[in-house]
């Protein structure tokens, strides 16, 4: 067997093998900004696919073609979510400050699964914290991974 032979058999056997992109099971709630992101990154995915074809890449196809899929997939199912302007207990959408029993503060926006970004400031609202804050108050305390918060502030306006 040439040696061209098996690598364009390799080439091939990696371009089936990219597999789909996991699409959760939760629902798909999306903050304004969500939105925009999922309307950008197909733009951008869609710029990108014509110029893998238009260079014959067949594996930057593959690649792009499945993270189209995904995002398109992502924007179909999207619920436009925005908080309730002066609401008094935790939603999507909204921004958290919370307090630890050490007496150290953090805030959390609580966002849709693919604008989460915890190193930012944004978790989703299927994590654990999320779940646990949601429809609470201030000066209500949630306990998460055996540790206790308390809500010291809401925000429903975009802050990160």
């Amino acid at each position: 067997m040439s040696r061209a032979f098996t690598r364009e058999e390799d080439s091939e056997n990696a371009i089936a093998g990219v597999g789909e992109r996991p699409v959760s099971t939760h629902r798909n709630l999306v903050t304004e900004r969500g939105l925009a992101m999922i309307e950008d990154n197909l733009a951008e995915l869609r710029d990108i696919l014509g110029k893998a074809e238009r260079k014959g890449d067949r594996e930057r196809i593959a690649v792009v073609s499945r993270d189209l899929r995904y995002w398109t997939a992502r924007r179909e199912n999207a619920e436009l979510s925005v908080p309730e302007p002066g609401s008094i207990v935790v939603r999507f959408g909204m921004g958290v400050t919370l307090e630890g029993d050490d007496g150290k503060k953090v805030h959390w926006r609580i966002v849709g699964e693919d604008e989460a970004d915890p190193s930012k400031g944004s978790i989703s609202h299927v994590s654990p914290m999320a779940v646990a804050l949601f429809g609470k108050k201030v000066g209500e305390v949630v306990k998460v991974n055996g540790k206790e918060w308390e809500i010291v502030k809401l925000s429903d306006k975009a802050e990160n």
